[in-house]
């Protein structure tokens, strides 16, 4: 959305909850519906057999989009500050073909240890044996980046805060040193827990912004989807990938995304609220070791975290010490609140226990059991007493 308000005679940008209501989709070309219609295509027709030579109009097959779909990658690339976005049909996805598309053989990946695990398979099982050398560091690298860079240093892949353990890396430092090195580096970031609302890793050097649609935008816990943006360099051939890989999504299920996305902030926020709340409940609480999550002032990469973003989510892990985790299944047995199940982000609050065991050097907390907990939409004080069921049963282990 391109208006902008008029106050105490000044011109300013629409705040974030006015865009989200209205980016991505202008009533006027919809005959004034206030959400664009849900276009189911595979066929499109051609007025003309010159214009069909030409794929001379807007959409040509339903690979490529349809006004539904469309919507929803200009609201992303407005947010993300991007050339471009492409949907995929899920989160991992999302991963995947940025990777695919720029990835070569003989080049060499630089990978954050602490990634999403599913990410971390995809580039051991599947991109390794392309003739690509993957090699892992650690978040707290910083400068040291710059001993691991070579001349064939094709992709580094980042994500903050690290999966499970939440740890904070400095993704302004390390692009730097990547493009530094090597200009053609192509520097990727899964930026799914900040979203482009709290964290804009265009602006912040990073060339490829990668993020799980399936969480906050979406935030019912019904859609899968992915969305990739990049800058004016990459996004041509990102494009070009993934209608070459036959990337796409329908567009029922961009709908709901669309939908989701006019509340993103508001939930954020009370996600936001409540994870607090609750992580310093945890904080002194004598059944808990250790909260992770760089909100918190005490959290190692607090700093890093109030220098770049500009809030925090609803996922976070704490461990209980001195418990086994066959133990701790007796504190996620007891929970009636917290679901135990993957993925996070909807409205509905969930616990998991945290596996390290793919990591080869941030194999994360030793004097305990990690939980990891996403902190939905329910009353604080209910998902505390929740909690507390949990740590009273465990206590009797």
């Amino acid at each position: 959305m391109s208006t902008k308000d008029e106050i105490a005679g000044k011109t300013r940008e629409p705040g974030i909850n006015t865009r989200l209501a209205h980016i991505g989709n202008n009533p006027r070309d919809f005959y004034g519906y206030v959400n664009p219609p849900v276009v189911r295509a595979s066929t499109i027709l051609y007025p003309d057999y010159a214009t069909m030579r030409d794929r001379a109009q807007k959409y040509n097959y339903g690979i490529g989009g349809t006004p539904t779909t469309q919507a929803l990658m200009d609201a992303l690339t407005e947010l993300e500050s991007a050339a471009g976005t492409i949907l995929v049909p899920s989160g991992l996805a999302a991963i995947s073909v940025p990777v695919m598309a720029f990835a070569e053989a003989g080049i060499h990946m630089l990978v954050l240890d602490s990634l999403y695990s599913p990410n971390r398979e995809f580039c051991d099982l599947v991109v390794s044996r392309l003739g690509i050398e993957i090699e892992y560091f650690s978040p707290d690298i910083g400068e040291g980046l710059a001993k691991l860079m070579r001349p064939n240093t094709g992709i580094l892949m980042l994500e903050a805060p690290g999966s499970n353990s939440f740890e904070m890396c400095d993704i302004p430092l390390l692009s730097q040193i990547a493009h530094q090195y090597n200009k053609d580096c192509v520097v990727m970031m899964d930026n799914t827990w900040g979203t482009p609302l709290y964290f804009k890793p265009l602006d912040h050097g990073v060339d490829v912004s990668i993020h799980a649609l399936t969480k906050y935008p979406s935030g019912h816990a019904d859609i899968l989807m992915g969305g990739v943006s990049a800058n004016a360099t990459h996004f041509r051939r990102l494009r070009k990938a993934s209608g070459a890989m036959g990337m796409c999504v329908g567009g029922d299920d961009a709908y709901l995304i669309l939908r989701g996305l006019r509340t993103m902030a508001m939930r954020l926020r009370h996600h936001e609220k409540s994870t607090m709340q609750i992580c310093k409940w945890l904080l002194d609480h004598d059944q808990v070791s250790r909260v992770m999550y760089p909100a918190l002032p005490d959290d190692p990469g607090y700093q890093l975290w109030q220098r770049d973003f500009s809030g925090a989510s609803g996922l976070f892990s704490f461990v209980i010490p001195d418990k086994t985790p066959d133990q701790c299944a007796e504190f996620l047995n007891a929970l009636q609140i917290f679901g135990l199940g993957y993925s996070w982000a909807g409205y509905e609050s969930l616990a998991v226990m945290a596996d390290f065991s793919d990591r080869k050097m941030c194999h994360g907390p030793e004097e305990g059991t990690t939980i990891r907990i996403q902190v939905g939409v329910e009353d604080v004080e209910d998902l505390m007493e929740d909690l507390s069921r949990g740590f009273s049963a465990v206590a009797k282990t």
